[in-house]
């Protein structure tokens, strides 16, 4: 190797262990979720909001064009402080599923379900947006989590 292929290989090693050590500071030192696929989980056709716990819920999100089934209006109401499980898929397609001012940020895929958890400590609305293009009306795929 010349001197041009070391440094490459050094700077990308180097890449990788820094990426790795960010990872590593976010879920440990930040005590943010990684979003988890979980291919064995259960799959659900309908979406639901359930509470299963003190301030804790579980949201089934079900994506389909063009809209999120969240088992309510395409809104959830939650207290301020709640901590909240989000399972997420797809009927159909790959969707994105991102709420604003949050770390959940899940790809919603047909046969698999998505895992993240969300704590919400400040009141007012948080936009949920599918960020993965998914046909035409992609941009009416929208709801909100309302935090009281």
């Amino acid at each position: 190797m010349d001197r041009f292929e070391k440094r490459a290989m050094a700077l990308a090693l180097f890449l990788v262990l820094m990426f790795f050590g960010l990872v590593v500071y976010a879920a440990k030192g930040l005590q943010a979720d990684l979003p988890t696929c979980l291919p064995n989980a259960r799959l659900f056709e309908r979406g639901r909001m359930v509470e299963i716990g003190p301030n804790r819920y579980q949201v089934d999100v079900v994506a389909y064009m063009w809209g999120f089934d969240m088992g309510t209006v395409n809104q959830i109401k939650v207290p301020r402080g709640a901590v909240v499980d989000f399972y997420i898929t797809s009927k159909d397609v790959m969707h994105g599923y991102h709420i604003d001012r949050t770390l959940v940020n899940l790809m919603a895929i047909p046969g698999a379900v998505t895992y993240s958890r969300a704590r919400f400590d400040r009141a007012g609305e948080y936009q949920i947006i599918c960020h993965e293009y998914c046909g035409l009306g992609h941009q009416n795929m929208a709801g909100k989590v309302i935090v009281e």
